[in-house]
């Protein structure tokens, strides 16, 4: 284990020598190094999710409940960087930032609360540097975490309640076009993901207490048991072949509050690669 005692620890991001990640249940963002020293490096009232970086360091992070995208400057201080509550249809989740600093921003599309569930599809919101916002796809069902491919050119998006990850090419201005499927993962959940150098993404199943290594196509070639609730998964380390994994016992109500939650880490074969 690298860190235990969270609330629920989302979002998670290896960047200059620590893991950063969003306690949601806290409301903090954390940077942690690989002896479990830490720090709360921003405190976001409305919730933190997805992060990601601009071109020039400053630190992005999404603010749930008020559907916006915070930016860190230099002193600390968060400001607005783009307002999404107008293109959002719920509470906005994760967030990649690719290496020109665009980010794409997911969000449930529905109540996750409510019952019966009514499960809709939602919006991909791209946010350009200098926090323009447009939708750039509305039929994924609840997208969630999200990996660009090293050249820049293919985004993978997780479909929570889709049970599939999906493919875009992604275009000169950060527009998407031709969805395909990635891999269909029937039974599964996909929520937090990763992209290793072999082109495999490491996904997080929500629905059980795993974490997949998917290739193109749909077959699951590894997995990590977790023996609980796996939410994001990270690849990250000096060479980038630790896999984190963010584990909890649920994502709400008591199980925050009794803040079992953890980063755990396991050692894997192939690097990571792309953004995150």
């Amino acid at each position: 284990m690298v860190l235990g005692g969270l609330g629920f620890a989302e979002g998670p991001r290896w960047h200059e020598g620590r893991l950063w990640f969003s306690d949601m249940g806290a409301g903090h963002v954390v940077a942690v190094d690989l002896e479990g020293n830490s720090v709360v490096v921003a405190e976001v009232p409305g919730r933190p999710s997805g992060l990601g970086w601009l071109t020039d360091g400053r630190l992005l992070v999404v603010s749930m409940r008020d559907r916006r995208v915070l930016r860190r400057e230099p002193t600390g201080e968060l400001v607005e960087h783009a307002d999404l509550s107008g293109l959002a249809s719920y509470d906005c989740n994760d967030m990649v930032v690719d290496g020109r600093g665009r980010a794409y921003v997911g969000n449930a599309g529905f109540d996750l609360a409510a019952r019966p569930r009514r499960v809709r599809p939602a919006e991909v919101v791209l946010v350009t540097p200098e926090g323009e916002a447009r939708v750039v796809d509305d039929e994924l069902v609840f997208p969630n975490g999200s990996v660009v491919t090293p050249d820049g050119e293919t985004l993978v998006v997780a479909e929570t309640f889709g049970a599939r990850l999906t493919a875009f090419t992604i275009t000169e201005d950060g527009s998407l076009t031709d969805r395909r499927p990635f891999a269909l993962l029937e039974g599964a959940a996909p929520d937090g993901i990763c992209l290793d150098a072999e082109g495999a993404v490491w996904v997080a199943d929500a629905n059980g207490t795993a974490c997949l290594r998917v290739r193109e196509g749909g077959d699951v070639v590894d997995r990590v048991d977790t023996g609980r609730g796996c939410f994001a998964c990270m690849l990250g380390g000096p060479d980038r072949r630790t896999l984190f994994l963010c584990t909890a016992e649920g994502f709400e109500g008591a199980a925050i509050r009794r803040r079992t939650a953890a980063i755990e880490r396991v050692d894997v074969e192939v690097p990571g690669a792309g953004w995150p």
